[in-house]
């Protein structure tokens, strides 16, 4: 409207049907809008739906928005501060708009299939001497279901460098999915071989809450998501439970409730894991007391929670966990000039945090809903415990 009213109706005096051809975009963006909104669900089955309407937005409507904000500013200043007989708002704001739409087809394209492996190394007084030098890989946020069709290229080459870690465990802090356990099933065999005995929790996503459906079908969802998790990819989901890993005999025993004098001795290391703790909108069902009953206070504890906001909230002050893994944030999927849209929300919310002597490491993830990554790849990290 303001293009048209600024532009063409004063201006340019463009014909009616020229007009009418003008508007025809925003007439369809308005129709696909009110058609996604009226969908039950979180997103359509059909992610094309989806990903065909985010990239219109980028093309047709974003460039717009940022040209009109340009514009109006230089034409309020124009009329206000500093009278000129050319309003430089609507030259900048077409620049700006070319910039930001080459930036989202970077981003759709190139960004999305870019993978990073960072590596961190942390020293701890009171880490087991047996596992000075222990490697963890930590994933996160890997929505598979995005994966599927062409971008299943950029899954496999995930794996690749996966595998080529050759690390001592792996450590995944939820949302395998987006919606639905089908996802996974279609994926399952590109990623089982690298992940073979992954330590995992849930995330927001890998939760029924995101397709309307009655709660014994939202039960049996969660069932045959866990299902494929343990029975399909082999991997130990911790559901509010510990697993007590020993070393240097590398004898694996998961510890539900008894036993707990074992974790206290100086050749094991505890991974706790709980489900989904966050604040609303999303799940939070957590229960730290039942996940940690058992773990001796000597215990060294590395906590795996999807969502970094119980970090401050729960973790720190309810639990002695010396190394907490999370996700969730995916990095916000861009970053400018290090800055990320996810900082708006959260204190911890992409890399490493310390608070006396503790530590949170959140992770970019491998994937996102939305395939989308500018400035923020794909991110794969091993984490390297020392021995102080």
């Amino acid at each position: 409207m303001y293009i048209d009213m600024h532009y063409f109706h004063k201006h340019y005096h463009i014909k009616r049907w020229q007009r009418v051809l003008w508007w025809m975009p925003c007439l369809m963006m308005i129709v696909y809008t009110c058609a996604m909104a009226s969908i039950d669900n979180f997103a359509p089955s059909d992610l094309t739906w989806l990903n065909t309407y985010l990239v219109l937005i980028g093309l047709f409507v974003a460039p717009k928005a940022i040209f009109t904000v340009c514009s109006s500013i230089g034409w309020i200043l124009r009329k206000t501060i500093i009278p000129t007989r050319r309003n430089y708002g609507h030259y900048i704001g077409l620049l700006a708009g070319v910039i930001a739409v080459a930036a989202y087809l970077y981003g759709l394209t190139v960004g999305v299939a870019r993978i990073r492996v960072r590596h961190v190394n942390l020293y701890f007084d009171s880490l087991p001497a047996a596992f000075d030098g222990y490697r963890i890989l930590h994933v996160s946020d890997m929505h598979l279901g995005t994966f599927d069709g062409w971008r299943r290229t950029i899954l496999e080459a995930e794996m690749d460098s996966i595998k080529a870690q050759k690390v001592d465990m792996i450590c995944f802090t939820g949302d395998l999915q987006n919606m639905r356990p089908q996802e996974v099933e279609r994926l399952q065999n590109t990623i089982r071989a690298a992940m073979m005995g992954t330590i995992s929790v849930l995330g927001n996503h890998d939760y029924a809450e995101y397709v309307k459906h009655t709660p014994t079908i939202e039960a049996r969802i969660m069932r045959q998501l866990l299902a494929e998790e343990r029975d399909s990819l082999h991997w130990i989901v911790l559901n509010n439970d510990h697993l007590t890993v020993y070393r240097p005999k590398d004898v694996r025993k998961a510890v539900s409730g008894k036993g707990g004098d074992k974790a206290q001795e100086n050749d094991s290391i505890v991974f706790v894991g709980t489900e989904n703790d966050g604040r609303p909108p999303f799940p939070e069902r957590a229960d730290w007391k039942k996940a940690f009953r058992g773990v001796g206070s000597s215990a060294f504890v590395i906590a795996l929670q999807h969502d970094p906001s119980a970090w401050e909230r729960t973790i720190l002050p309810k639990t002695h966990a010396q190394l907490t893994l999370s996700g969730h944030t995916h990095g916000g999927q861009m970053q400018i000039l290090g800055h990320r849209l996810t900082q708006l929300t959260l204190h911890e919310d992409y890399g490493l945090y310390e608070r006396q002597g503790r530590y949170l490491y959140v992770t970019a993830g491998l994937g996102g809903l939305v395939p989308f990554r500018l400035n923020m790849p794909n991110e794969i990290a091993v984490i390297t415990l020392h021995r102080r």
